[in-house]
């Protein structure tokens, strides 16, 4: 074990990317694509209006060449992807502060660097924790600024997944807020185009199967922070503030799920439930 972490350190002791600037014109097609994926009669939000927390998510795409990609459909190499054999890549959360909301309508600066690299021995094998931070503007000024942290393995870990999945067990709601779903394969394919995110086990089944232990295609982590956050947008006019969450376990296509939230004078705590787990997902929100 000891010899497998002193490996993939060895394969990033020497990983110093820096950091890198792009723009965004910030146009309110994505945030209609989105309003229409959730079901809402019209867009959340139009030109010269704020972007709902964690909607820039559907902005700043970067759309790798086909020829690019690895195996798992991520790109095989890219600025802040670990130089790891064999990679296998989890998304497990994130923080986020807002000083001021983006606007649509309005070019935008993204700086994305990376903060952090850490090496942690879990249940399921030798763990390399990445984070990388963006800090957006608009107009010179300072708007947001976000800490996302991916999680990467070299080869398959040992993690048990349910042999069989139940997609007619509903898990009991808890909380003020709910709001049901039952993502299939069709709104997930949806979310990988809005997110122009290619990695396989989010649409192929005998790849997500077959190559990752999983027993079905996996509801994106950033699809359940949204429908968490989703939850804060529907009940609460005054803006977040802040925000953090974690993703702790994979929810997988067909199954029934619930996000639930509780308020508090300055903020919420939420968190997505399926039947087999109260917690696949928490999340905590400071409001402005």
């Amino acid at each position: 074990m000891h010899n497998a972490e002193r490996a993939l350190d060895e394969y990033v002791e020497s990983w110093a990317p820096g950091p890198v600037t792009d723009e965004d014109a910030m146009p309110p097609g994505p945030v209609a694509a989105v309003s229409a994926l959730l079901d809402l009669p019209e867009p959340a939000a139009g030109p010269g209006d704020p972007v709902p927390a964690l909607w820039h998510w559907f902005h700043f795409l970067h759309w790798p060449r086909q020829e690019e990609l690895g195996a798992d459909g991520h790109p095989a190499h890219g600025r802040f992807l670990p130089p790891i054999p064999d990679r296998q890549r989890m998304f497990a959360g994130g923080r986020c502060e807002i000083v001021r909301p983006l606007r649509l309508g309005e070019r935008a600066e993204r700086t994305s660097s990376l903060a952090n690299v850490a090496f942690k021995r879990g249940r399921t094998g030798e763990l390399l924790f990445v984070t990388q931070r963006n800090e957006f503007r608009q107009g010179g000024r300072t708007c947001l600024v976000e800490e996302l942290d991916i999680v990467y393995r070299s080869g398959r870990g040992s993690a048990k997944h349910p042999a069989a999945l139940d997609t007619a067990t509903a898990p009991p709601p808890t909380g003020t807020w709910q709001l049901a779903a039952q993502p299939d394969p069709t709104l997930l394919f949806r979310f990988s185009a809005l997110t122009a995110n290619s990695h396989r086990i989010h649409y192929d089944h005998p790849y997500a199967r077959e190559a990752e232990g999983y027993p079905g295609i996996v509801v994106h982590g950033p699809l359940l922070a949204v429908l968490m956050l989703e939850l804060v947008r529907r009940n609460v006019s005054r803006p977040v503030r802040s925000l953090s969450f974690t993703l702790r376990s994979p929810v997988y296509a067909g199954e029934k799920l619930v996000a639930c939230g509780t308020p508090s004078d300055d903020g919420a705590r939420l968190h997505v439930a399926t039947h087999r787990d109260d917690r696949h997902a928490t999340a905590e929100v400071t409001f402005a």
